[in-house]
């Protein structure tokens, strides 16, 4: 079976939970991931938007195999702001992402005294993130077309990590209608905890 994640707005503080959108709580000597982009001749880093954070304990109870971590807080960061409807510097588009549009990260233990919120603001020190969602867990079927981790993959001999399809909550479409965000990953990469052999596709 694979896991479903549902998504709530809620006013409970999520600070070390699993979460969708906001700011992700990591700690002090993990970077937040940027993209190299060029635009107009000039080069820069480009944050990449913070997906989700995924407290593993909160998944443990749904996955008796052990392919998952059971502890600690995974983190998915992609570049999907043309598909949030921002403007974008990235130009990734179905099919398999050029490398560097994901990013997932992992810390083995989580610390409510170490760890800190890593926020995006402006010029003004106004919030760029969209409202925090609480995350929940639940078993669905493997071929369930939700925001799931397991379950069928698009690509053979790859497990599906997690698997985002165009969703109004999350406000997120991806072209043509009926396509996924797919982050993808081979079983032993992600036993040995390998995260920057995952990818991204859309499909």
């Amino acid at each position: 079976m694979a896991i479903n994640l549902s998504f709530n707005r809620t006013e409970r503080i999520l600070f070390c939970a699993s979460k969708w959108w906001g700011d992700p709580d990591m700690p002090a000597n993990m970077e937040y991931p940027t993209i190299e982009v060029t635009e107009d001749g000039e080069t820069y880093d480009y944050p990449l938007t913070f997906l989700c954070q995924i407290n593993c304990e909160d998944i443990a109870s749904f996955d008796p195999e052990g392919k998952l971590p059971h502890e600690g807080m995974l983190y998915f960061f992609a570049a999907v702001d043309r598909w949030h409807g921002y403007e974008s510097p990235t130009t990734n588009g179905a099919g398999e992402w050029a490398k560097g549009n994901l990013v997932v990260k992992y810390a083995k233990a989580i610390n409510f005294e170490t760890f800190n919120t890593c926020m995006l603001t402006d010029d003004d020190d106004q919030s760029l993130t969209d409202p925090e969602l609480e995350i929940t867990f639940s078993q669905c079927a493997d071929d369930a077309d939700v925001c799931r981790i397991l379950g069928d993959s698009v690509e053979e001999g790859l497990l599906n990590f997690l698997r985002i399809p165009s969703d109004q909550t999350l406000e997120l479409g991806f072209e043509p209608d009926g396509k996924a965000l797919n982050i993808l990953i081979k079983e032993s990469d992600l036993k040995f905890g390998n995260w920057k052999k995952s990818k991204a596709v859309i499909k």
